[in-house]
């Protein structure tokens, strides 16, 4: 008896398909049939962005939080929402302007799968308009998992116009700094997002952030309405060298030059306003011995880089400590840096 032996494939699903492509065409149904009836998730992480001196063109990926999607194949052709749960404020169930639901409709239309149905379980841990890119990571987490229903046809890279398109809906501009940084993970700089030409860069090891989150919902829109469309020269040269010492900074290890660089003289100045007691906190985290700290995109998230994990959970009660004192509400928390992006679970 003749007997054919395999390697084993890999264990997360249908990744078998890559290795034994001769079985596609014989095993497709069973394996839509199973999609169809259990489903798959995908989590994507939280992202910092601007990190103080690099706005709109800068995004870092967080451990924690992130947002869950739960999806499976159906027979309804469309993206169907069929419950959200969590941080679930804020946020329409209506699928022509959910920001899941619109990105993984222009993963469909892309692949020339309109007529697939899809259904969609959002489990939101990252709170809307919170300044963690809430909005980019369901995006995210959406198209990861639309492209895994379909058995991956797409890359991981290819994947980001369609998160982009969702996650307009709540930024009103084509941005991408949350969104490149929570589907690669790590950080990342968008120099041309329309052209793609976005670059993963190096961290050194051990760093964390300690991260403030007041009870204060600032939306991206709101938060870009009080920017002045113009930018004195002297500000230009100044910020612009401190986004070179920061980039350097991280690709050299170098602490004391992060620790110069994460200054931002023109972005942060007009947004403080919005998150009481800013400069306390700001003031209270670099007395500690953070590298920098500042608004995470649009806020009210307040972060700060510290070296270690001890230190960042310090300063996070530290900052928690001065909203506390003046009967705010808010919570903190520590956060190390995601470097895998969304995944499937």
């Amino acid at each position: 008896m003749l007997r054919l032996y395999l390697p084993l494939p890999p264990t997360k699903p249908f990744r078998y398909l890559s290795f034994y492509p001769f079985l596609h065409s014989a095993l497709h149904p069973f394996i839509l049939s199973a999609l169809m009836q259990s489903g798959i998730k995908v989590i994507a992480p939280a992202s910092l962005s601007n990190l103080a001196c690099g706005f709109d063109i800068l995004g870092l990926a967080l451990d924690i939080p992130g947002d869950e999607i739960i999806g499976r194949l159906v027979d309804t052709p469309g993206v169907h929402i069929k419950e959200i749960t969590g941080q679930k404020n804020h946020i329409p169930t209506d699928p022509a302007k959910n920001i899941a639901s619109v990105a993984a409709s222009a993963v469909l239309k892309h692949l020339g799968e309109e007529g697939r149905g899809v259904e969609l379980r959002i489990r939101k841990h990252i709170p809307a308009g919170s300044g963690l890119g809430s909005s980019a990571s369901s995006a995210v987490a959406a198209v990861v998992l639309v492209n895994e229903l379909l058995q991956n046809p797409l890359e991981k890279r290819a994947l980001i116009p369609f998160a982009i398109e969702g996650e307009m809906i709540a930024s009103g501009t084509m941005v991408g700094d949350n969104v490149v940084a929570s589907m690669l993970g790590g950080l990342v700089l968008i120099r041309d997002i329309e052209s793609l030409d976005f670059h993963r860069i190096y961290t050194p090891p051990g760093l964390f952030a300690a991260v403030l989150l007041p009870e204060v919902m600032i939306s991206t829109l709101t938060s870009r309405s009080v920017l002045q469309p113009t930018v004195p020269l002297k500000d230009m040269v100044r910020q612009s060298a401190n986004l070179g010492g920061l980039i350097t900074g991280m690709h050299n290890g170098d602490l004391d030059l992060i620790r110069r660089s994460m200054v931002d003289v023109v972005i942060e100045p007009q947004r403080k306003f919005m998150i009481p007691h800013f400069d306390q906190v700001q003031e209270q985290a670099l007395q500690m011995g953070a590298l920098g700290c500042s608004i995470s995109g649009a806020g009210p998230a307040v972060f700060a880089l510290c070296q270690e994990k001890l230190q960042a959970t310090d300063i996070a009660a530290a900052m928690l400590r001065i909203y506390t004192d003046h009967q705010l509400d808010a919570r903190s928390f520590v956060a190390a840096i995601n470097r895998e992006g969304a995944m499937l679970k």
